[in-house]
């Protein structure tokens, strides 16, 4: 037990160190270029393939669910009928 939470530690503090080492990137301006860039786009789709794929994705739940609401309305309107 003292072995695995010794190893533990010394994990743990290696992550910590080397993380804050590491020097990430300022990509605010890019982005920034990229959002306010006047290309007939919604601001929800300029963030290319990956977010026009999420958003036809969401639209086609929100579609699938309102039919399948609908449907289940129907189908309960005529249970509770007989």
């Amino acid at each position: 037990f003292c072995l695995l939470f010794q190893g533990l530690r010394q994990i743990s503090q290696r992550t910590i160190s080397t993380a804050s080492r590491r020097q990430l990137e300022n990509r605010v301006a890019e982005k920034q270029k990229l959002f306010q860039e006047d290309n007939g786009l919604p601001v929800y789709l300029k963030g290319g393939i990956m977010d026009a794929l999420l958003y036809r994705v969401t639209m086609g739940l929100a579609v699938f669910g309102k039919a399948n609401i609908k449907i289940f309305m129907l189908w309960s309107s005529f249970q509770c009928a007989n």
